[in-house]
């Protein structure tokens, strides 16, 4: 049997690591805990700078993932044990039940039938779903799930109206054993707690969201179908702050730069600039780092006149008790003083935070002081891709994978092939 790489994640590093290695050749598996593949990238509404749908791109890899044998996957599965070395590296993976067979046809009658709901995660809980539902609207594999912890005593009756027998309510946790001759942590990130930054009251003002809500609150298939309206009472939003480094370059939380946040934070401007003519974006910045090819994209806003870009960190958010606005506090660093201003909402750019460092990843790697794989001290045959290793926008990220993918082919080179089980599309 040819060679495997075993790829612990399935976002776009991961899927872009899978199949280019297995179009080289080689068979690869991907482990997923989401119930579906695409990871962050699947909850963006657009990318900077084309202001194109991610969808695109996803449905293209999911169709060269579809066809090419050489790619299996497990969703909803952790990676438990590792052991061995390059080219015999074996690996348990807890596969959990998804109570939703193959069967699935996606009709949607067990969610009509369904009496319990759950906060929706896909949206960041700003909406909900039915206990069994389907994760989003290009989902893959595109198949319901059960949520058995919020479906309460109404399980049986989302089995009973499922027509095709899909709904497997004995379905159990299983083990499964992979053998590979090389490993890919395609980890990637969280969206940073913004709760945890003091000053800005995300916890409390429901008009402050964080830049990660933003997209899927623009998003047509997001919470509000697309409007961008507060939380709150529901009002059409018409002017934003946008808080850029909340969290970031702060000793505090975190220490480093995540990189694309400035890039967000202009792309989201252009999402509330086209709901309205006469709505206004701010966005209040300690430096705007827009490199390379997105310095055309900054100038473009630049010159928007109701977009204002305010070299300034926010220092405090607070809340109109009359209207629910928040109001900011802001060092005004090029004109002196203070500016203290009211919005109909406040978006924190918060960072990205590695997933690695809140998940228990049991592959003999070595970290740096934030969290992220120390790619350049990691075991032989053993390779990290995108914003496991440092935080990186898309495109760059899937030109990282292409790199791990690489490595794993030149590793699969110099090592004897190894045998292992067939992973199933789950």
């Amino acid at each position: 049997m040819a060679d495997k790489v075993l790829i612990i994640g399935g976002g776009m590093s991961g899927i872009t690591s899978a199949v280019e290695a297995a179009e080289a050749g080689l068979e690869t598996v991907i482990v997923e805990r989401n119930p579906y593949l695409g990871g962050r990238v699947s909850q963006l509404y657009k990318y900077f700078p084309k202001l194109c749908p991610p969808y695109c791109g996803l449905e293209i890899n999911f169709r060269r993932i579809k066809q090419n044998p050489k790619i299996s996957f497990y969703t909803q599965a952790e990676v438990q044990s590792v052991s061995g070395s390059e080219g015999d590296f074996t690996a348990a993976v807890q596969v959990n039940p998804r109570y939703v067979t193959e069967k699935c046809t996606n009709c949607g009658e067990c969610a009509e039938a369904c009496p319990s709901e759950r906060p929706n995660d896909f949206n960041f809980n700003m909406d909900t779903t039915k206990a069994v539902y389907l994760p989003h609207d290009l989902a893959y594999p595109m198949r319901y799930v059960l949520d058995r912890a919020a479906c309460g005593s109404g399980c049986q009756a989302c089995a009973d109206a499922c027509g095709y027998g899909a709904i497997d309510l004995e379905m159990q946790t299983r083990t499964v054993e992979i053998n590979a001759s090389s490993i890919v942590m395609a980890t990637g990130w969280n969206p940073y707690d913004a709760s945890r930054i003091e000053n800005i009251n995300f916890a409390t003002i429901p008009n402050v969201i964080t830049n990660v809500m933003m997209e899927r609150l623009a998003a047509p298939n997001g919470p509000t179908k697309g409007k961008i309206i507060r939380p709150s009472d529901g009002k059409e939003v018409k002017s934003i702050a946008f808080a850029q480094c909340a969290g970031s370059r702060d000793e505090n939380n975190l220490p480093y730069c995540s990189s694309i946040c400035c890039m967000a934070s202009l792309k989201q401007a252009t999402y509330l600039r086209d709901t309205a003519e006469d709505s206004t974006a701010e966005i209040f910045y300690i430096d705007l780092r827009a490199p390379g090819k997105y310095e055309d994209f900054l100038r473009k806003l630049e010159e928007d006149e109701n977009v204002t870009m305010t070299k300034g960190k926010v220092a405090a958010i607070e809340e109109d008790a009359a209207t629910g606005d928040p109001v900011v506090t802001v060092e005004d660093i090029l004109g002196g003083g203070k500016i203290k201003k009211q919005f109909d909402m406040v978006v924190l750019a918060s960072g990205m935070e590695p997933a690695a460092k809140s998940a228990s990843i049991p592959v003999d790697a070595a970290y740096e002081a934030n969290g992220f794989v120390d790619a350049e001290n990691l075991p032989p045959g053993i390779f990290a891709a995108g914003v496991s290793r440092r935080p990186d926008d898309v495109a760059t990220s899937v030109q990282d994978a292409t790199g791990a993918a690489l490595r794993s082919v030149q590793s699969s080179a110099k090592t004897p092939a190894v045998a292992g089980e067939k992973a199933g599309g789950n």
